[in-house]
């Protein structure tokens, strides 16, 4: 019984690897096309696509990321059909420490690469704006800087500048995509098995969506956003197993109140 249990746990935490796998080339992709492409981000106003981008892109920007993540934590206990006291209290404390988590990872790496948004290189050569200084600056002067800069200029929406106004800091690697890119592979971990293929599919185009989005406003390279969803595969990955392993009770023969132990 016990070799049976080993080889379950360990099947089913290969099947776990080859999904997350998967779903990380899946989200890989177009990053991927982008950077080989050589493609180089220049602002473009007349890009119908640019507002309703930045609306998909403000689902996973503070403060209305923590509204998205309640409702998506929400939603997975219920296609789990998790009773939300117990199980779903303990799913909801997983997911938010996976998300907040990476976060602060993600913040932590900013500071230490350094690395100056695609917009900031741009003020730089449009106005003069040397970036060493600009970042050297505080948050609140840096966006006096943006707006001064891009009051009259019509290249620039109103919109994206206030945008670029509260977006001041490094751009390695993407909060927002190791935020959307999370969640989609927390889907596919867990609500693809189940065949929750719409809700899975669902995040996964939300998520290639705010990636896309953070290039053309000209938030990120593409660098960016592949270390962004490879770290993020990382981090579902883990959750999924301790998921699966501690909430889920994947593994049958431990008996119903996961009491039995092999013997030595």
């Amino acid at each position: 019984m016990c070799g049976l249990n080993r080889f379950k746990l360990e099947s089913s935490m290969l099947s776990l690897a080859k999904r997350t796998a998967c779903g990380v080339l899946i989200l890989l992709a177009m990053p991927l096309i982008v950077w080989v492409s050589d493609w180089f981000w220049t602002p473009s106003e007349n890009n119908p696509f640019l507002k309703p981008l930045f609306w998909i892109t403000e689902t996973s920007s503070s403060p209305w990321g923590a509204l998205t993540s309640v409702v998506l934590a929400l939603w997975f206990v219920w296609q789990l059909k998790l009773p939300i006291m117990r199980k779903g209290l303990y799913l909801i404390a997983i997911l938010a420490v996976t998300i907040v988590g990476g976060q602060a990872i993600k913040s932590a790496i900013k500071e230490t690469v350094e690395e100056p948004r695609p917009f900031v290189l741009w003020l730089e050569n449009e106005f003069q704006i040397d970036d060493a200084a600009f970042y050297s600056l505080p948050r609140k002067e840096r966006a006096r800087i943006v707006e001064q800069k891009l009051k009259n200029e019509d290249r620039v929406p109103p919109w994206l500048s206030k945008h670029w106004e509260r977006e001041t800091g490094y751009s390695f690697p993407s909060g927002h995509t190791m935020f959307t890119a999370s969640w989609a592979l927390l889907g596919i971990g867990l609500l693809w098995p189940r065949r929750r293929y719409v809700s899975a599919t669902i995040l996964m185009i939300w998520a290639v969506t705010v990636a896309g989005s953070r290039l053309l406003l000209g938030m990120h390279w593409s660098e960016d956003l592949m270390v962004s969803i490879i770290l993020s595969g990382l981090f579902a990955f883990l959750a999924c197993w301790f998921i699966d392993r501690k909430v889920m009770r994947l593994d049958q023969f431990a008996g119903a109140a996961g009491t039995e132990k092999c013997e030595e």
